[in-house]
């Protein structure tokens, strides 16, 4: 029996959904119809012009905080309590990409000269959303100052693409030394399964004017979508892909929770991890809660899900997602993983947990201003200490059977670096599995049996930096040296039949009644 979500640090207290696998419009619906209308006066919601300025204000104080240091950016857009946390990331994101342009379009404007009672961080996002946003949406004396001064922001812009010769907004970004451009990066939706199902959602899009090519062959196919074309991914089976930036937070599905809007290298851990129907799983670090909704999604709401994070308001905006997403299964802790006692009565049936922990974030693309530089050597050892102790932690579960380690880093230090430390510290209690043999980036070779996890970058693969690791509890029968099983095990793995390779550990119900699981 699944269970409702509970918040622990607000005491118990459930959410009843209706599960349904329909889609916000369906053929032979009404436009007028209950759900088509809530999510059409959502999407107005967020265009109200009171709504608006909350935004702006909102994104004005985070670019203040950053600018005393007072924290990293989710950490400061979480503590700002704005309601709608992606859009607020996303316009504050974007002001700091354009950050050295805007200064210098407001300087030639002599903007803050001219109206000195316009806070300069306010009036940033305003000039943002005015030249290359969506248009200034807000009402009030602060709308009209920069309306004032419109005509000559836009001279403005225009005589910066004259003297650096450019004929678009984006060639006005230099790229900074070392950043990961997004352009290459596709946008990847993963369809909801606890609402809908794959085939309604591209039956959806296709009525919307765009064009399903099918599923790819090769990972390159999918570097050459355009327009209004998309893709099922050739790796995960609920994963679809469209051309880069592709906007869909306004969109009906969204809104609704049917699509889910993940970079493809983050499906991977629940993926990879793949727990049966009703098993008990740990999310150890789980905040926001992408990763989350997609274990549940893979145990069809059934099984239990133990979810923590030390942040009690990304644990509140992770509640407020899992129920738009139609999750019932999971227990939310407001609480620290590494306090959590393996020998405790309440977790005897977990047996698989999903770690991703805080890390440097040096795979994300497009990193920000704010965040550019490279993580320091003692940041880094701060960092790789911290995630040592929380898998070296979770390895102690007694009933543990499969464990999915990832990081949104590209540093040796805490991805190949912590897995073979723990590994090591355990014996041969655990050992490395060899997943998606076809993956074509793998870990670096620093010791042996490395090749067995997975790494993922732009250039490669078509993703955000990351890095997947699975273990698995050995049998006894078949303890050996940890460095011979794994190498034997990625030996093995390159025999694979190219179907086994390309479908990943839960393929379809059918097969799996077949033959076993491909992933072992």
């Amino acid at each position: 029996m699944s269970s409702p979500i509970t918040l622990l640090s607000r005491g118990s207290q459930g959410w009843g959904h209706r599960r349904g696998r329909g889609l916000v419009e369906r053929r032979g619906r009404k436009p007028g119809s209950r759900r088509a209308g809530e999510a059409a006066g959502v999407a107005r919601l967020v265009r109200e012009p009171g709504r608006a300025m909350a935004l702006y204000s909102a994104a004005a104080s985070v670019l203040a905080g950053l600018q005393r240091r007072d924290g990293a950016l989710k950490t400061l857009v979480y503590k700002s309590r704005f309601q709608n946390v992606k859009q607020l990331y996303a316009l504050v994101s974007e002001t700091l990409r354009y950050s050295p342009v805007l200064d210098s379009i407001m300087a030639g404007a002599a903007l803050l000269k001219a109206e000195k009672k316009l806070p300069p961080h306010l009036a940033k996002v305003l000039v943002y959303d005015l030249l290359f946003g969506k248009g200034l949406k807000c009402g009030g004396r602060w709308k009209v100052l920069v309306l004032k001064h419109r005509a000559r922001l836009q001279a403005e812009l225009a005589r910066l693409k004259v003297h650096r010769k450019v004929s678009c907004n984006e060639g006005l970004l230099v790229p900074t030394e070392g950043m990961i451009q997004a352009p290459q990066v596709p946008r990847y939706v993963r369809v909801n399964t606890l609402k809908t199902c794959k085939d309604d959602v591209v039956d959806y899009f296709k009525r919307q004017g765009y064009s399903y090519l099918g599923r790819a062959a090769r990972m390159e196919e999918l570097s050459s979508l355009s327009g209004k074309q998309f893709l099922l991914d050739p790796h995960l089976p609920e994963l679809l892909v469209f051309p880069p930036q592709t906007d869909f937070h306004e969109n009906r599905l969204y809104i609704a929770g049917h699509i889910i809007l993940q970079d493809k290298a983050s499906c991977l851990p629940a993926f990879l991890l793949s727990p049966p129907s009703e098993a008990h799983v740990i999310d150890a670090c789980a905040a926001p809660g992408n990763k989350t909704s997609h274990i549940a999604a893979i145990l069809k709401n059934k099984g239990q899900i133990f979810a923590f994070d030390l942040d009690p308001n990304r644990l509140a905006t992770m509640s407020t997602r899992l129920v738009q997403a139609g999750v019932s299964c999971c227990e939310l802790a407001n609480q620290d993983f590494l306090t959590i006692d393996p020998s405790d009565p309440k977790y005897k049936n977990v047996t698989y947990i999903l770690l991703d922990p805080s890390c440097s974030g040096s795979g994300m693309v497009n990193r920000l201003p704010a965040e550019e530089s490279a993580p320091s050597l003692e940041r880094l050892r701060a960092l790789a200490g911290f995630q040592r102790k929380a898998l070296s932690h979770a390895l102690r579960f007694p009933s543990l059977q499969r464990l999915a380690y990832s990081t949104c880093s590209v540093q040796q230090e805490e991805n190949e670096d912590v897995v073979w430390d723990v590994l090591q510290e355990h014996g041969t209690a655990f050992r490395l599995v060899n997943v998606l043999p076809s993956w074509p980036h793998r870990g670096l070779a620093t010791f042996p049996g490395a090749e067995c996890c997975l790494r993922a970058c732009p250039a490669a693969t078509l993703t955000n930096g990351f890095f997947v690791a699975v273990l698995e509890r050995q049998q006894e029968c078949n303890s050996q040296g940890s460095s011979s099983s794994l190498l034997a095990e990625a030996d093995g793995g390159a025999e694979r039949s190219q179907d086994g390779e390309g479908r990943g550990p839960r393929a379809t119900r059918k097969k799996r009644r077949k033959k076993s699981q491909c992933v072992k």
